[in-house]
């Protein structure tokens, strides 16, 4: 199927969500909300990060590899279904089933009439007190991607993913238009007085400095709402502010710390030429300088592979 040219512009849908312990439930809520944003004219809709359950990272519990699926599988199937009726492209991420013994959190994208489009596996996986991915999650092996959608050139990358500016220049650098970061981020409440504004602004400041520096529009959708431990009453506060930013850094919306919300933005795509040409950071990039970016750190022992 030929793809039509990106339209100049486009209007993208944000689903923020608190998730319930009912995976159909949270699927039936995410159609829903996709429905609404469409019916809004959003051509691109975007879900947060394993929005089929409750972030279950928490604890390292075996029991939990039993939420895994293939992917494509039932949640892409269903997401397809409803996508090629709207005419939408969704994307969201999944706990893939991959093998016995490999899983993997993967962002999946689903082009509207296409269907099922193909996947990218996060790259860069945590291991932080509330956040223990490295027991359920393999690091992804399919590199940092940009697919050729309806909508436009999507870059997808997944939360922790958020922070590292080589990911986005990579992706940017494979045809990126939009930046898309499928979340879940939050305080512990524990600190949320004392670090709690500091967190929050520099996970979004991050974002937007990778909008500037590789002339991209970015989406970051968090889900909301408090989700505890199983059977304590510690957990993590999801803080929400969702949001979409320009290529010059600006942000064109954002969700409430409070609620679920389904925002819509549209975006003037003539801004991608404009920013890149105005700053041409691409153009000045030293490419015959950066091969230390390789290493893991500077010192006296570091040694090149092959040296």
């Amino acid at each position: 199927m030929t793809v039509a040219a990106p339209p100049e512009r486009l209007t993208v849908g944000v689903v923020q969500m608190g998730m319930t312990q009912d995976p159909a439930s949270n699927l039936a809520r995410a159609s829903r909300l996709i429905s609404d944003a469409a019916g809004q004219g959003a051509k691109l809709v975007c879900l947060p990060e394993l929005f089929s359950w409750r972030y279950f990272c928490q604890t390292e519990d075996p029991a939990n590899f039993s939420l895994a699926e293939p992917v494509p599988g039932p949640t892409t199937q269903a997401l397809e279904a409803l996508a090629v009726e709207l005419e939408v492209t969704v994307v969201t991420s999944v706990f893939e089933s991959r093998a016995p013994g490999i899983y993997h959190n993967t962002a999946v994208v689903i082009d509207g009439k296409r269907g099922y489009l193909g996947k990218y596996r996060k790259m860069h996986i945590p291991d932080d007190p509330g956040y223990f991915e490295k027991y359920y999650f393999t690091p992804g092996d399919l590199g940092f991607k940009s697919f050729h959608t309806a909508v436009g050139e999507c870059g997808v990358l997944v939360c922790w993913d958020q922070w590292y500016p080589e990911a986005a220049r990579l992706t940017a650098l494979n045809g990126a238009q939009i930046l898309i970061y499928p979340t879940a981020i939050g305080w512990h409440p524990e600190e949320k007085e004392r670090l709690g504004a500091r967190q929050h602004e520099a996970w979004e400041l991050v974002q937007r400095g990778h909008a500037i520096t590789n002339g991209c529009f970015v989406i970051a959708v968090n889900r909301v709402g408090f989700e505890n431990v199983p059977g304590e009453s510690t957990g993590i506060e999801f803080w929400g502010q969702s949001f979409v930013s320009a290529p010059d850094g600006r942000v064109l919306g954002r969700a409430t710390a409070a609620e679920e919300a389904m925002l819509t933005v549209e975006l003037d795509m003539t801004e991608l030429v404009e920013s890149r040409v105005g700053w041409p950071f691409f153009r000045d990039r030293r490419i015959d300088a950066y091969g230390d970016l390789t290493k893991r750190f500077l010192d006296e022992d570091t040694t090149a592979i092959g040296d």
